[in-house]
């Protein structure tokens, strides 16, 4: 079994990768936390605990697959076919409405940001969980505009 960052190292070598997965920790809480909270105002099926717990999740997976030597990248890959299945549950086909298909993309982009802060890509997990926050919000807006326009025409 290989040796983790928090068993190697000096004193200092240890608090550092200490600090750092802790605020990997609280950025994955922060974002899946902003974007959860849209969620269930929207009140959608997943809503905060849901992006919280799906951004820490893949976060934490993340960085305990950068402690292994041969493969880190597979541990990563099983996050989105995980968050696939989840995603699939959540669409439901009823006629030719499909209900649940954002809350699946938006629990797919969610992971991979957890992957991104996990990888300590910081600027682009916020950058992506800012970009999501404002394509719901403005997608709410659209669609208020698509419903008023079709009750004008009737």
């Amino acid at each position: 079994m290989p040796e983790s960052d928090f068993a190697v190292g000096n004193g200092e070598d240890i608090m550092i990768n200490i600090m750092d997965s802790i605020l990997k920790i609280i950025l994955a809480v922060f974002l899946g936390l902003i974007v959860g909270l849209e969620r269930e105002k929207s009140h959608k099926p997943a809503g905060l605990r849901t992006h919280i717990l799906v951004t820490l999740g893949s976060t934490v997976i993340t960085i305990v697959s950068l402690t292994f030597v041969t493969d880190s990248a597979r541990l990563a890959s099983t996050i989105i076919t995980g968050i696939g299945f989840v995603g699939a549950g959540t669409i439901i086909a009823s006629g030719k409405n499909i209900i649940g298909l954002t809350t699946a993309a938006n629990l797919l982009v969610m992971s991979a940001i957890g992957i991104a802060i996990g990888v300590g890509e910081y600027a682009l997990a916020i950058i992506t969980g800012f970009v999501v926050l404002l394509v719901l919000v403005f997608g709410k807006v659209e669609k208020e505009e698509k419903v008023n326009n079709q009750e004008r025409k009737n």
